[in-house]
């Protein structure tokens, strides 16, 4: 079993850069695929960006692909994510989840068994 949590999160002006992380408890990081989820209010869950277990397979959702990075650090059991040129539209808070059971990466939260608590991200206009 692994524990996520998140930081980083914070009030930004549209335009602005924040860069949020993902610590994860443990020492079987290297072997979990990551990703990072969204939920604005009102609004269901969605994909944002995925890493494979070595960190050579990335996938991003097309509204926010040029403008974020996700990477890992599997020393430091840490997964980020790099927010650039930030919209209103990115507000949301932003999850972290884990898989053990991923080969690859995948855009669906059902593959996800491992949850962070979340950290809030706006973006002002």
């Amino acid at each position: 079993q692994v524990q996520l949590v998140e930081s980083g999160g914070g009030l930004v002006q549209a335009g602005g850069s924040l860069r949020l992380s993902c610590v994860a408890s443990g020492r079987t990081f290297k072997y979990y695929a990551m990703g990072w989820f969204r939920q604005a209010p009102g609004k269901e869950r969605e994909f944002v960006a995925a890493i494979s277990r070595s960190g050579d397979v990335l996938s991003y959702a097309d509204s926010v692909k040029g403008r974020f990075t996700i990477s890992r650090d599997n020393a430091k059991n840490t997964v980020y994510l790099q927010m650039n040129s930030l919209k209103p539209e990115d507000t949301a808070v932003y999850y972290c989840a884990a898989s053990g059971t991923l080969g690859w990466t995948s855009r669906s939260h059902y593959d996800y068994s491992y949850w962070g608590q979340g950290t809030q991200v706006t973006v002002s206009s």
